[in-house]
């Protein structure tokens, strides 16, 4: 953080530390602007029949809330741990090739800025509008983005500026293997790595395995639209689900590359404030690296609805139900160290702890994806939006956090204030408070399918309720409703996205059970208490003894490292 040696000495930086906190600010910017889009899209859709915006903007800060999230915050906000995290954790004195990751800092920041200039460029296409921002869908599904449907140079930006993301991040991943494999200092065996370091490992694999397949198919819709191709012209012989293959082989892998760095977080925040051990660290290595194998077999479980067949139907919802016994069994380890430990509740430990309830939603969810029926109904539902937001959120972005307060300290020389950070964490409960102005809070979880297709402009009466206001539905991005629907509604007969499709049905059951009296939970205020109607008498923690927050201390600010 020093500016020693002024503006010049950033610019022409080649140290990971620089180049990590160069990432981080940038991601940060383009968090801040993804969230920005995202309170366009709340606004637009907060009363029905919403004229905020126009349908085309909607259509462009739908593209772009999606694209922003994923390529230019959440990617490089792990990416800066990746360069300040890692060589200092297996003891080296930089990067493998400092000048190159360099480069892909800047391609990064490159193609951030060519991305989001769509929105300020129209006049220079005499476009007859302020903004030409891409408005495909985040997915950018074929045949939407050929040339006779969208004539604009929306796409184009869009098309581009993923190329140029891609140059970026395989550039930085090749860097990372070779770091890692040929960088350790003497005696640091593969065994004795954080777990995430080794999280890093495996997610720079699947960077440049999956990175290719984009820009394949990526190359080809620019062949499409620049040079009258037809590789997913219909009419020419060609198939549009082409692209949905290609997109998917690489976006599957891609969901992995955001949350298995966050997994690595976790496993090194838990230990260190439940003062013990990781539980079981060989097992949650392996089942990483299983995880990163076996993300490349259940792709087509995005494309149940396109009617691939009752073998490949199979097969996909297999591999997507086998994908979750490896992730599970990371969930336990990281419970098993909490358990018995003498705990401290800091906020990075907030924040990691809602990162395992907050992803085991998003899991869960995503199981229920696994049954071809089921997500034939599911698809271009909310539901799907909840999931996503469940993952993406309420996983890597509360591990993320619970790694920015962790390494602070390390990264700055300063401590972040505990108590309003704790209070931050305790905030995350508010993610699933839907419907609490009109309701008390119902003691059973009920999960509610809410059949409105995610990507149209408008919301209808029908769909969002009458008896909401506007503050509600703002303080609802996710469709999956824990608390159950007061009103009562029915969802309409068929999904108007794209073409009709089946009835959605009524797809209300309930999703959970009175609970156990010996189980705890911890209220703020309130300390621990057995769960229950009601419930509020002090019980001994089962986790090990909880403290009062207080900043941590010179032990807690280690970087991992694993005793022999």
């Amino acid at each position: 953080m020093s500016d020693a040696g002024g503006l010049k000495s950033w610019l022409t930086t080649t140290d990971h530390k620089r180049i990590g906190l160069l990432y981080f600010w940038t991601a940060l910017g383009f968090f801040l602007v993804g969230g920005i889009e995202a309170l366009f899209i709340r606004v637009q859709l907060a009363q029905p029949n919403g004229r905020v915006v126009s349908a085309e903007t909607y259509n462009q800060l739908f593209t772009m809330h999606g694209t922003t999230m994923i390529f230019l915050a959440l990617m490089p906000l792990g990416a800066s741990f990746f360069n300040y995290m890692v060589p200092l954790q297996i003891g080296a004195r930089d990067v493998a090739f400092p000048r190159l990751n360099a480069f892909s800092y800047w391609v990064f920041l490159f193609g951030g800025l060519f991305l989001n200039a769509s929105w300020f460029v129209g006049p220079l296409f005499h476009a007859g509008m302020l903004n030409v921002a891409p408005n495909g869908g985040w997915f950018g599904y074929a045949n939407l983005t050929e040339r006779q449907y969208s004539a604009g140079p929306n796409i184009d930006f869009w098309m581009l500026g993923l190329q140029v993301l891609g140059i970026s991040s395989l550039a930085a991943g090749f860097n990372f293997i070779v770091t890692i494999l040929n960088m350790r200092a003497p005696g640091m065996r593969m065994m004795r790595l954080p777990v995430f370091t080794w999280m890093t490992l495996v997610t720079q694999f699947l960077i440049v395995t999956a990175f290719p397949v984009i820009t394949v198919g990526l190359a080809f819709l620019m062949f499409d639209r620049f040079f009258g191709t037809h590789f997913y012209v219909r009419e020419a012989g060609a198939t549009p689900i082409l692209w949905q293959h290609l997109f998917w082989l690489f976006g599957h892998p891609e969901v992995y590359i955001l949350i298995l760095p966050a997994m690595g977080v976790v496993s090194d925040v838990l230990p260190t404030f439940s003062r013990k051990p990781l539980f079981g660290y060989t097992v949650v290595v392996y089942s990483g690296v299983l995880i990163g194998l076996m993300s490349w077999g259940v792709w087509s479980h995005h494309m149940f609805a396109v009617g691939l067949g009752p073998i490949a139907d199979s097969v996909f919802a297999g591999t997507t139900m086998l994908i979750a016994i490896p992730t599970g069994v990371k969930i336990f380890n990281w419970l098993g160290t909490l358990w018995g430990g003498d705990i401290r509740g800091t906020t990075a430990l907030h924040f990691a702890v809602g990162f395992i309830a907050m992803f085991i939603i998003g899991g869960l969810s995503g199981v229920s994806h696994a049954s071809p029926p089921a997500d034939l109904q599911q698809t271009d539902t909310y539901y799907v939006v909840a999931h996503i937001h469940y993952v993406f959120f309420g996983g890597t972005i509360l591990s993320l956090f619970a790694g920015i307060y962790y390494w602070w300290p390390k990264m700055t020389g300063r401590l972040l204030n505990e108590s309003l950070g704790t209070r931050r964490g305790r905030t995350q409960s508010r993610v699933h408070d839907r419907r609490l102005p009109d309701r008390p809070r119902d003691p059973h979880l009920s999960r509610q399918l809410v059949a409105q297709p995610h990507a149209r402009s408008t919301s209808s009466e029908r769909s969002v309720g009458r008896g909401d206001t506007g503050v509600e539905r703002l303080l609802a991005p996710a469709g999956l409703q824990l608390l159950g629907d007061p009103h009562g509604h029915e969802p309409p007969a068929a999904l108007e996205h794209g073409a009709s499709r089946a009835d959605a049905g009524s797809a209300r059951h309930a999703a959970g059970a009175h609970p156990r009296a010996g189980r705890i939970v911890v209220a703020p205020g309130r300390g621990a208490r057995p769960a229950g109607h009601g419930a509020c008498a002090a019980h001994p923690h089962p986790l090990g003894r909880l403290r009062r927050c207080r900043a941590p201390d010179r032990g807690d600010l280690s970087l991992g490292v694993r005793a022999p």
